[in-house]
């Protein structure tokens, strides 16, 4: 009779109800598999996950912001020292909730893969055993190897997972790898932990803008080390931020936020100080007695009388600064919104996805990623929809000379190279086809091109950018268009508001026109007529409105008579007071006066302010 391992005897006694030999699984484990027993879970059942709405996801990703910027970096970096292992990187938030996940093709195209993705829930109640749920529950990091997890099905995975906690000891969120069991590695592991920890340590930075950050370690030579104790000072000496190593070497002493550093140190906080500042390596001993080594690595910044203040999102040394503005209208406060992190997202290398009506601007948006990317690159757009199925992959990797019937003798460079080291917008991006969808994944994790015909790979530097005006996320969910194709494209999502939906409707119109027609000016009676409309198709439209004016206009400028298309007064003096019926400038003075009430939401203060009228002037219109 075959001798049986220990774990082949665990998973025996699991999957017949029999109570599991003692010393057969580590401990953690055994623990887990009786829970999940306890919770009616059935070891070999095909476990069917629920995802939540990616409306959700986002929502998530908003509450844990500043570190999902830093977690995004630390992911890019893992997956590049552990690519080619057939992994993927997740990052969850403390509930377990995926937000993010970073793959190599191969393990993304798995049903492993398909299975971990924004949304999807990993905790031990409803996962079994998994090391994102152990994580999540035992507050510190875990790793289940193969037929260690609860469900057979996921026998053949194995998962390590390590929390990410902020100064004050919160879980903020989880960090993850699982790959399959014949490619783990076992430094996976201890690189997981080592990126948890690398990210709560920049979050050490990023908490107080007003705050010193000291260095500390028995050993000189750990002082840069993830094993060296992080701590930010107030100017007035109380402590605002520790790391975990911190905690740990002042293990005993009152190290909580608040704290006077003359609390945790013989040295007064003056008399360090001025060694700190110096530049050097000072040694100093804790109210415990232990002798340590400290450096600054962080000069607090100057903050407005009143005290420091935290930052709501410090900024990273290797993002870009937001001072470029677009050129073009960004005047309404939920475009800005839209624009206030995308320099840091282009920072990071995400891909950006732009979505909005048609005739929103959406090309002029991408246009205005690439100028923040500051890349040296051509800015390349591509209409997805514009491209025979049976050419979009060699339109865009290219292909070698008569590779396929009407191609090119000499070949041709191919769209990804042509924006090496700048941008490719894809436009339209639902219309690719599925069949190309798989390559044009693989090609966004590896950034590697092959021309049709070649068997020779190569390596591009390109900022994608992508844009439609259809609902993906609706077409993911009819199988029109991949889910982590998806999930890849929307690293971070900029939605462009309706030309109606506009708080700055007056500020494009000024714009547009002298773009068309430098000089003509337009009056706000002609202004108040466009406001009327319903614009479906958006600043395109409002564009071809103005060049029809210009060609009606009978004088050097715009006015209401310029836009009367027939019954618009009509339609216009329904919706006006009783005194302006009959004058085509009233009217429209009238009508501007309501649309800007209305859009204020009823404040008459407001309305009056904006257009530099006497609130009784405001309420003679509103009647």
């Amino acid at each position: 009779m075959r001798h049986l391992s220990g774990m082949d005897r665990a998973r025996t006694a699991l999957e017949r109800g029999d109570r599991v030999p003692t010393g057969t699984l580590q401990p953690i484990v055994a623990d887990s598999w009786e829970r999940c027993r306890e919770a009616g879970l059935d070891p070999g059942a095909a476990h069917v996950a629920k995802v939540m709405p990616f409306s959700d996801v986002r929502t998530r990703r908003d509450v844990i912001a500043p570190m999902r910027q830093l977690a995004l970096a630390e992911m890019q970096l893992l997956h590049s020292q552990i690519a080619g292992s057939n992994f993927i990187i997740a990052l969850a938030d403390s509930d377990g909730i995926v937000l993010d996940t970073i793959s190599d093709h191969e393990f993304a195209e798995s049903a492993a893969g398909r299975a971990i993705i924004p949304g999807s829930a990993w905790h031990e109640s409803e996962r079994g055993t998994n090391a994102l749920g152990l994580a999540s529950l035992m507050l510190k990091p875990a790793a289940i190897y193969g037929r260690e997890h609860f469900f057979a099905s996921h026998g053949h995975l194995s998962c390590m997972a390590a929390p990410i906690f902020n100064s004050r000891g919160d879980i903020l969120g989880l960090l993850d790898a699982s790959c399959a069991h014949d490619a783990r590695q076992e430094h996976t592991h201890a690189l997981v932990r080592m990126a948890a920890a690398q990210i709560e340590n920049g979050l050490v930075f990023q908490e107080y803008s007003g705050s010193f950050v000291f260095a500390f370690h028995p050993r000189a030579e750990y002082l840069d080390t993830l094993s060296a104790g992080l701590i930010s000072i107030s100017p007035g000496g109380q402590v605002t931020s520790l790391n975990r190593s911190g905690r740990a070497l002042l293990a005993g002493l009152p190290a909580v936020l608040g704290t006077h550093f003359d609390a945790l140190f013989e040295a007064g906080f003056e008399r360090a100080m001025d060694g700190l500042l110096s530049g050097g390596i000072i040694r100093i001993r804790d109210l415990a007695g232990s002798g340590l080594f400290m450096a600054c690595r962080q000069i607090a910044q100057r903050t407005d009388i009143g005290g420091s203040r935290p930052s709501p999102k410090p900024a990273l040394p290797t993002l870009l600064s937001k001072r470029d503005d677009p050129d073009f209208v960004c005047d309404d406060d939920t475009l800005r919104t839209a624009l206030a992190d995308v320099g840091d997202a282009v920072g990071l290398g995400m891909p950006i996805h732009i979505t909005g009506e048609t005739g929103t601007g959406k090309e002029l948006m991408a246009r205005h990623v690439h100028r923040l990317s500051q890349r040296k690159g051509e800015f390349v757009p591509l209409n997805c929809g514009a491209v025979p199925e049976e050419l979009f992959i060699s339109e865009i990797f290219g292909h070698e000379g008569g590779a396929f019937t009407n191609a090119r003798a000499k070949g041709a460079p191919g769209l990804a190279r042509a924006a090496h080291l700048g941008t490719l917008f894809l436009d339209e991006v639902a219309d690719i086809p599925l069949a190309a969808q798989t390559s044009l994944l693989r090609f966004l994790d590896s950034m590697e091109i092959r021309a049709v015909g070649s068997h020779k790979l190569e390596q591009v530097d390109v900022q994608i950018v992508s844009a439609t005006n259809r609902d993906l996320e609706d077409m993911v969910g009819q199988r029109m268009f991949r889910a982590d194709l998806f999930y890849r494209l929307n690293a971070y999502t900029i939605r462009l508001p309706r030309l109606s939906d506009r708080s700055d409707f007056q500020a494009i119109v000024r714009k547009l026109l002298e773009g068309l027609a430098p000089g003509i000016p337009i009056t706000d009676a002609a202004i108040a007529i466009l406001l009327r409309r319903k614009w479906p198709g958006n600043i395109r439209e409002l564009r071809t409105v103005l060049q029809r004016a210009l060609v009606r206009r009978r004088g050097d400028f715009l006015d209401e008579d310029c836009f009367g298309e027939a019954g618009q007064t009509q339609v216009i003096a329904q919706d006006c007071c009783v005194d302006c019926q009959g004058s085509p400038l009233g009217i429209a003075r009238c009508q501007e006066i309501r649309a800007v009430h209305r859009r204020t939401g009823g404040n008459v203060s407001q309305t009056a302010q904006e257009l530099a009228l006497s609130r009784t002037t405001v309420y003679k219109h509103i009647r």
